[in-house]
Order: C-alpha cells, then sequence, then structure tokens
C-alpha cells in the first residue's frame, strides 16, 4: 500500500508541477473541466433520456433484476411482456 500512496503522489506531483510551469497551464485545465461538462451535463440532459422514466419503484427493480439475470422474474411471462417498448427502454 505504501508503494501505491508513493506513486499516486509522484503522478500527482508530476502533473501538478508540469501544469504550473505551463503558459497555457491554466486554460487547458479550464478548457478540459469545461469539456467534460458539456459531455456529462449538457449531452444528457438534451440527448439521452431516462431508461426508465414512468416506472414505479417495484417495476424499476423488476426490470433491473431481469436485466442483470436474463430470466423473467415472474414465471408465465413471455418474451412480448419483456420488450423494450413495455419500458420504454429504447
Amino acid at each position: 500500500m505504501k508503494g501505491f500512496k508513493h506513486t499516486a503522489g509522484a503522478v500527482w506531483s508530476f502533473y501538478r508541477d508540469g501544469f504550473r510551469n505551463m503558459t497555457w497551464g491554466r486554460p487547458l485545465i479550464w478548457l478540459i473541466l469545461l469539456k467534460v461538462f458539456i459531455l456529462f451535463a449538457v449531452l444528457r440532459v438534451f440527448f439521452f433520456k431516462p431508461a426508465m422514466a414512468g416506472l414505479s419503484e417495484e417495476e424499476r427493480s423488476r426490470v433491473v433484476g431481469e436485466r442483470l439475470t436474463g430470466t423473467p422474474a415472474a414465471a408465465g411471462e413471455t418474451d412480448a411482456a419483456l420488450s423494450p417498448e413495455t419500458y420504454n427502454l429504447q
């Protein structure tokens, strides 16, 4: 564990000192943070709808269980009952 801490500290100081000594270091960091914000916040809001919107907690847990195990939770359910259209998962 001590080797990991030393390596992580060395990597951190390498990047910190490298960005500190660059003339474009601070604008580059802000550009990277802006890009990450755009990727995760803006694109998600406008392009990706929530997969299980409109389902109750019980329905959500059943859908997640079915997706993880690959089998229907209740006996007698057909493949039509498990289609993505049923759960608005497209």
